[in-house]
């Protein structure tokens, strides 16, 4: 039959984990998938204007759910944070909240895009699919060649401020002037991959950075490959098969400087084959 393959198999899966992980409320789960859609879509003519509200409105739902879970304590995540302590120092509201919304968002969305994405890959590459079905121990080495391939963040976040005037390549940067780096450029590096715009489940090494480098490496990544190798694997070896109910220029991608991520995912497929 046909679906929508982002909300009724990608979305589900790393929100329930991540919100049973917090402790969100199943009643408030699909209110957190909208508020994070809007925070990070970013429409480039007005700035960041259009995150502001979602922000504030998450910001408030945490508070009180941090107040809740103070005053009775559970055993997840957000109790862990409330209660964490350092050098007899705990995390002050404004901490608590700015590492809540970064869980909340970058725990699912990461993910989604993740098992979206590469699912189109794998539509676009039938012999790449065939291959993993045939071979699922290729699981690991599989979703790290989609991590590269198209890579769920495109832009890391910001931490690079030019001091002084400079070129990079061959780009005049001006002081003071903020410097993104391009994930999603940097896996398709053709001086680190060997044809990199080639989807290859066997490449080996695969030293992508989908997940960032150095002391700004996602701490979810283990979560996020885990998820990823879960329910890719269940995908392919169930549903060899699948394939795009739409014409491939009609998908549309959200608006958003820092994901890769389509608004919706119709895809068509038979009867589901027994895993193995």
């Amino acid at each position: 039959g046909s679906f929508d393959l982002l909300e009724d198999y990608a979305l589900p899966i790393p929100m329930t984990v991540i919100a049973e992980m917090l402790g969100v409320p199943e009643s408030d789960r699909m209110r957190f998938r909208k508020l994070s859609e809007k925070i990070i879509s970013v429409d480039t003519n007005n700035g960041n204007l259009g995150m502001v509200l979602p922000i504030v409105r998450f910001a408030t739902y945490l508070r009180d759910l941090y107040r809740d879970h103070r005053r009775n304590p559970k055993d997840d995540l957000l109790t862990a944070l409330v209660e964490a302590e350092a050098e007899g120092e705990r995390l002050d509201e404004d901490e608590l909240l700015a590492m809540g919304l970064l869980l909340l968002i970058a725990g699912h969305e990461t993910t989604v895009n993740l098992i979206t994405n590469g699912t189109l890959a794998l539509i676009e590459n039938p012999e790449q699919m065939q291959l993993w079905h045939e071979q699922p121990d290729l699981t690991r080495s599989a979703v790290e060649e989609l991590l590269r391939y198209y890579s769920p963040i495109e832009i890391a976040t910001d931490r690079y401020v030019a001091v002084e005037d400079c070129e990079l390549s061959g780009t005049p940067v001006p002081k003071g002037a903020l410097v993104l780096a391009g994930l999603g450029s940097a896996n398709r590096d053709e001086r680190r991959f060997d044809n990199p715009d080639t989807l290859d489940i066997t490449r080996d090494p695969n030293p992508h950075v989908a997940f960032g480098q150095g002391i700004h490496y996602c701490v979810g990544a283990p979560l996020a490959r885990l998820e990823g190798e879960i329910a890719m694997r269940a995908l392919v070896q169930r549903m060899p098969d699948i394939r795009l109910a739409v014409a491939p220029d009609s998908l549309r991608y959200r608006k958003s400087l820092f994901l890769r991520g389509l608004e919706k995912l119709p895809v068509t497929a038979g009867a589901p084959e027994k895993a193995y």
